[in-house]
């Protein structure tokens, strides 16, 4: 066994961690905004995720570099038996975190109003008050997430997800109910619901706090002198601005995106504020689903940069191009499939978890933005790979160009009456398949040996297409029968001559049309990427207990 094995177990073992949170994440996600989009009407759900794109510009803009700077920083201090440098270190990231955190709460506390009109969306205002809380608890939060995962301890990461998730799941949607039956303004009832963020991030700050206290106590004394506070700031700072204005350009992007089209829906299309909510209220619907694939990516980006940051410092540069080249191989396996899922059960998707909204125009949204979520699980990780290659610039010049096209594409094609809003998803694909393209074109000449075509792309495209085609045909074929059966019933069925039979074996068969295709899918996808090799006995090996999944599996 090489000097290395236990680093790369480290790395896949703390991704596969962050995998686990994310899933259980994710399911609490499904089952607080299915059942919120259900609670809200489509103009209210709208207001939800406006303030809900400030809250993230604020959040990126207070933590989106600090956290991956600190990681990296304590990660390679760690390496080099530097304990002192990692607690110095910490502290200064921790205040400048407050700092910002304090600030961002100002901003949303005080100009709630304002802000709303900014996006043209005024009965957003409630909501963006109710976020306030939050967006100073992650700070804190996000400091001591950095501060483990530059230890590569990802728990602490992942259970404060899932109390953020609890929180907003139980305080989110019973406050929304509560609310929407107390007050006249619809509005409110979205406030309601947001305020449950808040909550879980107040909780998961408490909760990460006591982890560090334990975690921080815990560590041995050390004799090293850390460098001064100048140079320590310095550094976070030159790592974290690149890396913050490269995500904060998505951030305002969302936001000038969001301003334009509802702009562009009231100015040139002449529709009333109310109407232009509800149809970005649809969108937003779509949206929640397309961004369920690049959620997954979270462990992969989490975990690369102060992995490869700590191989590279350690002069292992051919363990540092392996685990890249595994992180996008990897990134392919999962989201390839996710995003073909996607297009080909857009719009049964959608009818079954939002039958109350524009089923064909938000379905056919949610088809081409599944074709841009693939885009966005690469940029993701190819963002994290060059970030830690100390390539910190060039992934933001990359997002300023596609961003730059997104807008433009946008502002032309939503202000045209036979387009709409259909433009929005149509430059979102725009946009991030042209960052993706350039930062992978960027990884194949800066970094040859962590990007093979071949082993990348090849082998997943072709089963994601056969597994397509499979998804595309049971659904198909599904929905005929209980279509066919529902015409049965509603023939013979004399004692309920209303049609509620009827209905509700519609519901159970879009359902079972949609499981019964996802799960053909997933065996058919599965059984390619054996049969094709698409994944090795060496990429295992890298995994916990990857050796006995390889056995089991008969992967060589």
């Amino acid at each position: 066994m090489s000097a290395s094995t236990p680093k790369k177990n480290s790395f896949f073992g703390g991704a596969a961690i962050l995998a686990v949170s994310v899933v259980v994440v994710k399911l609490i996600g499904a089952l607080y905004k299915v059942p919120l989009g259900n609670i809200l009407s489509d103009a209210a759900f709208a207001d939800f995720n406006t303030a809900y794109d400030i809250y993230a510009l604020l959040i990126i803009i207070s933590t989106g570099g600090l956290p991956v700077a600190l990681s990296k920083m304590v990660s390679e201090a760690n390496a080099l038996g530097r304990g002192n440098q990692v607690k110095k270190v910490f502290s200064l990231a921790l205040a400048a975190f407050c700092i910002l955190g304090t600030a961002s709460f100002c901003i949303m506390a005080f100009l709630p109003q304002q802000l709303a009109d900014l996006m043209q969306d005024s009965h957003a205002a409630y909501s963006i008050l109710a976020l306030a809380p939050a967006v100073f608890f992650i700070c804190p939060m996000s400091a001591m997430r950095g501060y483990f995962q530059g230890h590569a301890q990802m728990t602490p990461t992942a259970v404060s997800q899932v109390i953020e998730a609890l929180c907003k799941l139980v305080i989110g949607l019973a406050l929304a109910s509560a609310f929407k039956n107390a007050f006249e303004d619809e509005a409110m009832a979205a406030a309601g619901a947001i305020l449950g963020v808040s909550v879980g991030c107040l909780l998961g700050a408490i909760y990460m706090y006591f982890c560090y206290r334990r975690h921080s106590r815990a560590q041995p004394k050390s004799s090293d002198k850390p460098e001064d506070s100048r140079t320590i700031l310095t550094t976070l700072a030159a790592l974290a601005i690149p890396i913050t204005l490269s995500s904060s350009v998505i951030a305002l992007t969302n936001i000038l995106d969001n301003a334009i089209l509802m702009g562009r829906l009231q100015d040139a299309l002449k529709l009333s504020l109310d109407d232009a909510r509800t149809l970005k209220g649809v969108y937003n619907k779509a949206l929640t689903l397309y961004n369920l694939p690049s959620s997954f990516m979270v462990p992969l980006t989490a975990s690369v940069i102060p992995h490869v940051s700590a191989a590279l410092k350690m002069k292992r540069r051919r363990q540092a191009a392996q685990i890249s080249e595994t992180a996008l191989r990897t990134t392919a396996l999962l989201a390839i499939p996710a995003g073909v899922g996607l297009f080909v059960l857009g719009e049964p998707i959608i009818r079954l978890l939002y039958a109350s909204t524009d089923v064909e125009l938000a379905g056919w949204m949610l088809s081409v933005l599944g074709v841009a979520s693939i885009a966005v699980c690469f940029m993701l990780v190819s963002n994290s790979i060059l970030q830690a290659h100390q390539m910190v610039a060039l992934p933001m010049t990359t997002t300023v160009i596609g961003c730059a096209l997104k807008l433009a594409v946008g502002y032309v094609l939503i202000g045209n009456p036979d387009i709409g809003i259909r433009g929005g998803p149509i430059s979102t694909v725009v946009c991030f398949w042209i960052i993706a393209l350039l930062d992978l074109f960027i990884i194949k000449r800066t970094l040859p040996r962590s990007l093979s075509m071949g082993r990348v792309f090849l082998k997943p495209v072709g089963a994601a297409a056969a597994m397509g085609a499979a998804a595309w045909a049971v659904n198909g074929l599904l929905t005929k029968a209980f279509l066919a059966l529902k015409i049965f019933v509603t023939e013979t069925q004399e004692l309920l001559p209303d049609g509620t039979a009827a209905v509700g074996l519609s519901r159970t068969g879009t359902a079972l049309a949609v499981f019964g295709a996802i799960g053909v899918a997933v065996i058919v996808y599965f059984a390619l990427i054996l049969v094709t090799k698409a994944i090795s006995k060496e990429d295992l090996s890298l995994l916990p207990k990857g050796d006995k999944i390889a056995r089991i599996l008969r992967v060589e």
